[in-house]
């Protein structure tokens, strides 16, 4: 029988009764069931280590491929699993052969972790460049697709000899803001232009169906499965595991994994599987038990929530619904653009804080600027046990809430009264004031 989406359904987790876990986006967190399917594999793992690591691990994680694999709707040898989209990413970017003149294109709303993977690429690669497209959210879906041929033709038109652009890297939901992209559109534009491209979904399965992926096409997809829906981050499966997802036309292009282990490329496998399947089936002597847990938080999705369908309903009317709630009792506004493809059938929401730029009284100063978000986060974590993921984006601060099936609209209300304190408190100055909050240091860490 399925328990009913909110607050009953908080027994199901592992999050403690008193955290209001309004950032999902980041890390995620998955249900006791999934818990206990995950000791039951690492219990399994201690009582034979050689017969679990050497004969029983692969058969299960096949297992797991395969699910996964349905719910992209691609082959299951199209597929592996890889310790987070940041992993899987660093797999494609180093393990193409860059050639001098090369250029990987990437939005200026890149993820962090990723922007310093290509620029590392582009260091040890001799005439590898970054170029990046310029954008402004709110911007629509036709603006940024014009705006990103723009670059790709005017590099290669106007490069100097052999410069063109080999590799272009995008989300399907930006990390901050968090905004939906026009993904599949940026796929079928890369293939026109001849552009490979590299789709960063680390919010994606679980958040949306996905299932047309196939049909897409892409030339490599990497996505969180412990974000959303209890696969993974949004799919509710343990951290840390991504699906990484290499069509068979593009596997010979990849020279191997990260790390490098004993099934190297140049190493003779059994034909029992194809290449890219059999090199990533052992990296080392590492837990990844997690791995193994695909069949429990589906079954934990089907059974206690009702299914797919069911779950991304839920969060996606929460997050839109919740967004514009907040925005109204700030008395400010919600991130979308006229067409409202920004927050399509996303369980993110991006609000504007009230607070402004200037020297009267209770506008932030520009020297001051930098201290709002490290002061709202720290502050919401030690005296509301939260956590707020805030952003300046083109001078303005945002809140990005995320919203998941053991929320209710009251979470979204109770989140917009803590948001309007803690600015009140900033026009107030007093994220200048001290270097602490309740007496603990505000430290600086970085939001995913």
């Amino acid at each position: 029988m399925s328990t009913p989406f909110g607050h009953s359904m908080r027994p199901h987790f592992l999050t403690s009764s008193s955290y209001r876990p309004l950032n999902h986006g980041s890390f995620g967190t998955y249900p006791y069931a999934v818990q206990k399917a995950l000791h039951e594999y690492q219990t399994l793992a201690e009582a034979r280590p050689d017969t679990f690591i050497r004969y029983t691990y692969a058969p299960l994680l096949d297992k797991s491929r395969a699910l996964v694999a349905n719910l992209l709707g691609v082959p299951v040898d199209e597929v592996v699993l890889v310790s987070g989209a940041t992993i899987g990413l660093n797999e494609v970017l180093r393990g193409l052969t860059w050639e001098e003149g090369d250029v990987i294109v990437v939005f200026e709303t890149v993820y962090g972790a990723l922007e310093k993977t290509v620029e590392y690429v582009c260091k040890i690669n001799k005439g590898l460049e970054m170029e990046k497209v310029t954008i402004a959210w709110p911007i629509g879906d036709d603006d940024l697709l014009r705006s990103f041929e723009d670059l790709v033709q005017g590099v290669q038109i106007n490069g100097i000899g052999k410069r063109r652009v080999r590799l272009a890297i995008f989300d399907t939901v930006c990390s901050m803001p968090g905004v939906r992209m026009p993904w599949e559109r940026l796929v079928a534009k890369c293939k026109e232009l001849g552009v490979l491209s590299l789709v960063d979904a680390a919010h994606g399965i679980g958040m949306f169906p996905l299932d047309h992926l196939g049909e897409v096409k892409p030339d490599f997809f990497v996505s969180n499965l412990h974000k959303y829906t209890i696969f993974a981050m949004w799919l509710f499966v343990p951290r840390a595991c991504a699906v990484l997802y290499v069509p068979f036309r593009n596997q010979s292009l990849l020279n191997g994994t990260v790390p490098t282990s004993q099934s190297f490329w140049g190493l003779p496998l059994e034909d029992r599987k194809n290449h890219f399947v059999a090199v990533h089936e052992y990296l080392g002597t590492q837990d990844k038990s997690m791995y193994l847990c695909v069949p429990a938080a589906l079954q934990f999705r089907k059974n206690v929530c009702g299914g797919e369908a069911k779950i991304t309903e839920y969060v996606n009317h929460l997050a839109r619904d919740g967004g514009k709630k907040v925005a109204e009792l700030l008395s400010t506004e919600v991130m979308d653009n006229q067409e409202g493809t920004l927050t399509k059938d996303i369980s993110l929401a991006m609000v504007r804080l009230p607070l402004q730029i200037g020297q009267e009284d209770g506008q932030v100063k520009e020297a001051d600027m930098g201290e709002v978000r490290e002061y709202i986060a720290k502050c919401a974590t030690d005296k509301f046990d939260t956590y707020l993921a805030v952003i300046l984006y083109r001078g303005s601060w945002w809140v990005r809430l995320s919203a998941q099936i053991y929320l209710e609209m009251d979470d979204f209300v109770w989140a917009a009264g803590v948001l309007k304190e803690l600015c009140e408190r900033v026009k107030r100055g007093e994220h200048v004031k001290a270097d602490t909050v309740d007496g603990k240091p505000v430290e600086i860490d970085e939001i995913q």
